[in-house]
């Protein structure tokens, strides 16, 4: 498949990607990595570069690699080497930054994704270990800068790929990829707006066939949103320059929301200009094969492979079981109602999940381990409708019920996610109240039900002369006067059926 063109050129697209590792302490340090300390609070000796201290690897960080490595089928070197990556920022406390380069230790592997139902793939380079810098503040200092080095030393793992992607959507699809993975596997919270998964776009386009053009890095991209105006931009002003008859300078930018450009931050670094050697305070990293296979049998079944069980399994199609494996509390909700509520009803727990559960969460602004109505309780509404019961119409009522006055049942507390493994009786006994209370109990009286489709009938000749002369229309309409005069509480699709047979059809 050709990569689309942008007037004629190909847009060529590599990323870099920063994601803080999820560890307590900073990667050669003890001091906490904690968001949201007091300017200068969180910064010890060593992270301030303070004559006579010397870093410590933090074991954590490197399990974190290891794990992010076996997820993407990467190579895991048995030795890796820290450098000193030399350069002069205000907030850079020593000068240099730690970090690895000859040999990082994740190399290659890859990460696949999904894009208008064509699975795409991206080659890594390597993902390697690093300390981060500190922060420069240029707020409310009157006209001065801050520095702030709680960020110092906090342990990152950079991600790199090959230039694989070939237009914005590719590569807002790779970067939602990325961050559910490294969040799956717990190496990373994802916050985006807190600095924990920054990503980095190389850009730069060429005609077909020629070789790769000057590329411009757009740093710390920390929205998708913006990701997606940032590289569209970049690519329209490299193919305006080129249309000029100038030639791209290599250069860093930056993208501003607010005007939706990108503006020349400083002219690109190349590996020489950094002047890396090994760093003579840290030895080699050396990892163990039975350090590995240890962290392998932790893994927990990654999202690609829970998509493909969900729809050999559970019968659902390729979209559902690809948003309900976006989070792993998620996953964890839906297997918890299909293993209360049994197999036949995954389609039914799929398509609650997706739908009102999902539509109430992001409403409130909560996480679905938030969720007030537990798993074992939506287990019990899906029974009550597939026992007939209640309607599916009739079923958000009584689910609104459950979320707005949580009340906790036999199989545990309804204010947690609650995945419990059968329908309890306190569960079923919750949901039949709600019904109850609301006089919501599905009509399943044949001849009662008749008796309200023949008077509407009879009542509605008009409906009945256009629908017998083919506007269906008017059925809809007969449908919807039944439902009315059986106060909701009649099964829509046993009204259809009853209708049709009524009406000879």
């Amino acid at each position: 498949m050709s990569a689309p063109l942008v007037q004629g050129y190909e847009v060529v697209i590599g990323f870099e990607t920063h994601t803080q590792l999820a560890t307590r302490s900073k990667i050669f340090s003890r001091a906490p990595t904690a968001f949201g300390a007091e300017p200068n609070t969180q910064a010890c000796a060593v992270d301030l570069a303070l004559p006579g201290t010397l870093p410590v690897m933090n074991r954590e960080a490197v399990a974190c690699a290891i794990r992010f490595g076996l997820a993407v089928g990467a190579h895991i070197a048995p030795r890796s080497v820290f450098a000193r990556k030399n350069y002069f920022y205000p907030d850079l406390p020593k000068g240099y930054q730690i970090s690895q380069y000859e040999i990082p230790v994740v190399q290659g592997g890859s990460v696949a994704f999904e894009l208008a139902g064509a699975a795409h793939m991206v080659r890594l380079v390597r993902a390697h270990l690093e300390e981060d810098a500190g922060k420069s503040l240029h707020q409310d200092f009157h006209g001065m800068s801050g520095i702030d080095l709680n960020r110092a030393g906090t342990p990152l793992l950079e991600i790199v790929t090959e230039p694989d992607l070939r237009s914005s959507a590719e590569a807002v699809a790779y970067a939602k990829a990325l961050h559910q993975l490294v969040t799956w596997i717990g190496i990373c919270d994802g916050n985006m707006q807190e600095g924990s998964f920054r990503c980095d776009a190389n850009v730069s386009v060429r005609r077909p066939g020629a070789p790769l053009g000057t590329r411009r890095e757009i740093k710390n991209l920390n929205s998708f949103k913006f990701m997606q105006q940032a590289i569209d931009y970049e690519v329209r002003w490299q193919i305006e320059r080129l249309q000029d008859g100038y030639a791209i300078e290599q250069a860093t930018v930056l993208f501003d929301p607010d005007s939706g450009q990108t503006r020349a931050m400083r002219s690109k670094e190349d590996a020489a200009d950094y002047r890396y050697f090994p760093d003579p305070d840290l030895p080699p990293l050396c990892i163990e094969a039975q350090w590995i296979e240890q962290l392998r049998a932790e893994l927990p079944e990654l999202p690609r492979a829970m998509v493909a069980r969900f729809v050999a399994d559970y019968g659902l199609p390729e979209y559902d079981a690809a948003t309900l494996t976006q989070s792993p509390q998620m996953a964890a909700y839906f297997e918890a109602v299909v293993t209360a509520a049994g197999k036949a009803l995954a389609k039914s727990a799929s398509n609650w999940i997706m739908g009102e559960v999902s539509r109430r969460l992001n409403a409130e602004e909560r996480d679905i381990a938030q969720a007030p109505v537990s798993a074992a309780q939506l287990a019990a509404l899906l029974t009550r409708i597939g026992d007939q019961t209640v309607s599916n119409n009739a079923a958000k009522q009584v689910f609104d019920e459950l979320w707005s006055n949580p009340v906790v049942t036999g199989s545990g507390s309804a204010t947690e996610s609650g995945h419990d493994t059968a329908v309890g009786t306190g569960d079923l006994a919750r949901v039949d109240q709600v019904i109850a209370a609301k006089g919501l109990k599905q009509m399943n009286d044949s001849g009662a039900l008749q008796a309200i489709a023949e008077q509407v009938l009879a009542a509605n000749a008009k409906n009945v002369a256009e629908y017998r002369a083919g506007k269906e229309k008017a059925f809809n309409a007969l449908v919807g006067q039944v439902m009315k005069a059986s106060q909701g509480k009649a099964d829509p699709a046993g009204v259809n059926a009853l209708l049709k047979q009524l009406l000879g059809t």
